[in-house]
């Protein structure tokens, strides 16, 4: 009780100290606001676009994944492959069609992607990606059907000019007007549309290249110049009760086979699961969060120095003050105490403003995004911590002087 007494009285006279000099106390907690709302600000935007990743990936199920021509942390230059990716074969229908009819697999099919603009009477929209799927899109990406329906079985096998459109893409180019069976332009290329799409946020699509339509594969096929390294690949969605292990190792056998590899030869295509996707982005936003940090740091570097100035200046203007306390029976320690509190209690009220202005800007940044990101709570308590400890550490040197005055020269300082 008497301890926490103590604390409650020290804080207070931290406090007074912050108001009676309001300027100097404000320039010296200025660094460990910056340093501290730049880990905030990262950390929300991270951890809500981690969450979003978690969400799509809960969408399509935890034992789906991808077959895919290559796997890069980054998209390869299609037109200056190193020569190991050049001898692989592109992936093929017929083996998207090889895999659908395994027993270990419920679903397979052939999805790729291109970019283009969408166009309706003199309204077009920036370069959006144009999606070539089939009418079993939603369930692997998630999303709702707002209106309309999905591609029929003669759509798609005939590579219809039809097209479902995203309700973003169809407020730019409709606005109030209803979409369903008006011509429009899906990248150049007449096709009607059949039906309006919500999708659940694109996190894997990058800023200016959103979802604009899907269409049917092979109108996309025919009609389009597809990327066949980075934007060609086979989702893969085994039955119930079958792990993804299991159907990996069937899909890996059907496609050797296809292709004709012997036994020592490796594969000429790449399987992705759900956990690589994850730990790619990891792998990315870790090296993004650690620079962060680093930069960070500087400012928390520059606080914890003003921090020690101005509490030096604190102890210089107070020594009489220090002197009589210790007259009255302060001891070492005591002083010590105080002070240390004091530069706590600084770097801590920065502490918490700079969470406050992280989280507020993470927060703006991630709405600009359309995403949706939580309070990072154990990185906010990390921060308020090293805040703190921040005054403890750069407030020793000061809190050891002024514990070490004498009180007799002390109570003579002018």
């Amino acid at each position: 009780m008497i301890f926490t007494e103590r604390i409650r009285s020290n804080v207070q006279i931290a406090l007074d100290t912050l108001r009676a000099n309001k300027l100097r106390s404000s320039l010296t907690i200025l660094g460990v606001v910056i340093g501290v709302a730049t880990v905030m600000t990262m950390a929300a935007i991270v951890q809500g676009i981690k969450d979003q990743i978690v969400r799509t990936l809960e969408i399509a199920g935890p034992t789906t994944f991808y077959v895919v021509k290559v796997f890069s942390n980054t998209p390869v230059n299609p037109d200056r492959l190193p020569k190991w990716i050049r001898v692989r074969p592109d992936l093929a229908q017929a083996e998207a069609d090889r895999i659908k009819l395994l027993p270990e697999i419920s679903y397979a099919a052939m999805w790729g992607q291109a970019i283009g603009r969408l166009s309706y009477e003199g309204q077009r929209t920036q370069q959006m990606l144009i999606m070539g799927a089939d009418d079993r899109y939603m369930e692997i990406q998630g999303g709702e059907l707002l209106d309309g329906r999905w591609f029929t079985q003669a759509e798609l096998a005939s590579g219809a000019n039809v097209a479902v459109l995203d309700e973003n893409a169809a407020r730019k180019l409709f606005a109030n007007e209803a979409p369903l069976d008006k011509m429009i332009r899906v990248g150049g290329r007449p096709s009607r549309v059949i039906g309006l799409y919500a999708q659940p946020g694109n996190i894997f699509s990058p800023p200016g290249q959103e979802i604009g339509a899907i269409v049917p594969y092979k109108m996309l096929d025919y009609q389009f110049t597809i990327d066949k390294t980075n934007a060609l690949y086979i989702p893969v969605k085994p039955k119930k009760g079958v792990s993804t292990a299991e159907a990996q190792e069937a899909v890996t056998i059907a496609i050797r086979e296809m292709r004709g590899l012997r036994p020592a030869d490796k594969n000429s295509f790449d399987l992705i699961t759900q956990d690589q996707i994850l730990d790619t982005f990891n792998k990315i936003t870790g090296v993004f969060f650690l620079v962060m940090i680093v930069l960070s740091s500087v400012g928390l570097l520059v606080g914890g120095i003003g921090v020690m100035a101005i509490m030096m200046v604190s102890v210089t203007s107070r020594t009489r003050e220090i002197g009589i306390r210790k007259a009255l029976g302060a001891t070492r320690r005591e002083i010590l105490f105080q002070f240390l509190v004091e530069a706590a209690t600084l770097t801590g009220f920065g502490g918490v403003i700079g969470i406050l202005v992280g989280l507020a800007f993470g927060r703006i940044v991630t709405l600009l995004m359309n995403i949706d990101a939580g309070v990072p709570v154990t990185l906010t308590l990390i921060a308020v911590l090293v805040s703190v400890s921040i005054g403890v550490i750069f407030g020793m040197l000061p809190a050891r002087r002024a514990a070490g005055l004498n009180p007799i020269d002390a109570l003579r300082y002018e």
